[in-house]
């Protein structure tokens, strides 16, 4: 077993009863957990903190953001999934491919998808079978195998949402530009490209681009790109143990020196004061600082 790896992820399964059973599943150090339940068969009830109830029909997915509390009723003869990640697990999951930005846009809502079909059904159940089945083997669970099933499982959800047409938006004309840049920046920021090299991509010249992002955000091409160097950034230094110098690297920037530079420039502090802020805000129970991926322009 990978230390601390039931520190960012569980995973449950619910067989049927003969009675109702309520899940209080947003407690202790799942407070924070993005959470998913998969009910194949029978029915079941979504409640908020605020009383407001959605009815599940197996077979029925709904996806959970951290940010509201639920409880799930399952009904009697009823069976299904919970499974959990971690923020940082989740963030691993998500990546930083093309359709992380999707990926990450769809973890920040709650998603109720009910009666969807035997088809769409058998696709999920291996999926969540295995992300528990790994968990429920100390000996061998492996955070690499449980990251992977929930990159699927996410890219399940989306796909089957509709959004697996927009993989090939920049082939036709569905996908607008600034979306079609939105999807490059997510697949490219790492690397540190100019802008040149996003425009001849889309097919357009770079000030082309650069009107369409000002009209529509307000904002220049290479700002939106280094607003998203930040946001990751951030996200590193709240999540990871690893050093400046480490996620200096792995942001894809030549010197760490450099890279203190880039962020103190745009956040008025530096790597290792802005580290210590978050760590002191998550102690306090406050929000950490970087703002949630839906805030990303």
């Amino acid at each position: 077993m990978e230390s601390g790896l039931y520190h960012h992820a569980r995973g449950e399964r619910h067989d049927s009863a003969l009675s109702k059973r309520t899940l209080h599943f947003q407690k202790g150090i799942y407070a924070d957990f993005h959470h998913f339940f998969f009910l194949p068969a029978g029915s079941a009830t979504l409640r908020s903190e605020n009383f407001d109830e959605r009815f599940m029909k197996g077979p029925s997915l709904v996806s959970l953001p951290f940010h509201d509390r639920y409880e799930i009723g399952i009904a009697a003869g009823g069976h299904g999934y919970l499974i959990g990640a971690s923020p940082h697990l989740l963030a691993d999951a998500v990546g930083d491919r093309v359709e992380a930005y999707s990926l990450r846009i769809l973890t920040e809502q709650l998603k109720l998808i009910n009666d969807f079909g035997p088809q769409f059904s058998q696709d999920l159940a291996p999926l969540f079978a295995g992300y528990a089945n790994e968990l429920a083997d100390p000996q061998s669970a492996s955070w690499m195998v449980v990251s992977a099933y929930l990159r699927l499982i996410l890219m399940a959800v989306w796909r089957f949402d509709g959004g697996g047409e927009g993989e090939l938006a920049h082939k036709g004309r569905r996908g607008s530009v600034l979306q079609r840049y939105r999807q490059l920046v997510e697949g490219w920021f790492l690397q540190h490209k100019p802008i040149g090299d996003y425009a001849r991509e889309l097919g357009v010249t770079p000030d082309r681009l650069h009107a369409i992002c000002q009209r529509e955000l307000q904002r220049s091409p290479i700002q939106l790109l280094h607003e998203r160097l930040i946001q990751e950034a951030k996200l590193r230094l709240e999540r990871s143990d690893r050093s400046i110098q480490q996620i200096s690297d792995a942001l894809g920037f030549h010197e760490a020196t450099y890279f203190s530079q880039f962020f103190s420039k745009r956040t008025g502090l530096s790597p290792q004061k802005y580290r210590q802020m978050a760590r002191a805000a998550a102690g306090s129970h406050n929000e950490v600082l970087s703002s949630g991926y839906a805030d990303w322009p």
